[in-house]
């Protein structure tokens, strides 16, 4: 197949393999993350067709929607592309961002790619300013957690294992991801665009604090 043809049969693969996903980690998420991508890929030297293919499957099957398992989603992927006969070489660039794209991968990470450095970036773009604001709160109340406690603080430099298990408030997320991704992107683009979503989720959380006690 040609790759026009490839990236097609992939949006179809994971538009039906997401049909029944948490909204903020749905077919929306991977459509925004595919063309951030390809915005940022256009300035960056990098290969357009595996920035497409791994932002296309890069949260095929999320961990934490399968029980904490972070093989499903590189097996999922791999078994897909391999179905369609990818060459073996494209399958291992494209499993590879897959396997790392992750912010709780970012503890440990080993494996770099321009290709990846950019896929990673469209998806921590797509977790700032306002679409990023909207899925932490949708995900909370999937979760059922607290919208915010006083009396629970942020974990400063939390670990891999902390991360996966964490269960704050929604508020507490901001100060243990959200805001710590405008200093972890990769490229000249990504800096430049999470600049702006970086200060409107400050200007959010200022104004949130003033209306929590309702004297506002």
């Amino acid at each position: 197949m040609k790759e026009q043809e490839i990236i097609e049969e992939t949006i179809e693969f994971v538009k039906k393999t997401l049909a029944d996903t948490e909204k903020g980690h749905d077919w929306d998420h991977i459509h925004r993350v595919w063309n951030l991508s390809k915005t940022i890929a256009k300035k960056e030297n990098a290969n357009m067709f595996i920035v497409e293919m791994g932002a296309l499957l890069h949260d095929i099957a999320d961990p934490k929607f399968h029980d904490g398992d972070e093989d499903i989603g590189p097996k999922t992927a791999k078994t897909f592309l391999e179905n369609i006969n990818l060459d073996c070489k494209l399958v291992d660039e494209v499993i590879k961002i897959v396997e790392n794209v992750s912010f709780r991968k970012s503890f440990e990470q080993k494996f770099k790619s321009k290709e990846l450095e950019i896929v990673q970036d469209a998806d921590r773009l797509d977790a700032m300013g306002a679409i990023g604001i909207t899925r932490a709160f949708h995900y909370g109340g999937y979760k059922n957690k607290k919208i915010y406690d006083p009396g629970i603080k942020p974990h400063n430099n939390i670990s891999r294992e902390e991360y996966k298990k964490e269960d704050s408030p929604t508020i507490n997320h901001f100060y243990e991801k959200l805001l710590l991704l405008k200093d972890r992107m990769n490229t000249k683009t990504g800096k430049e665009l999470a600049e702006k979503r970086h200060r409107f989720m400050e200007q959010f959380l200022e104004e949130f604090y003033k209306e929590w006690d309702g004297k506002e």
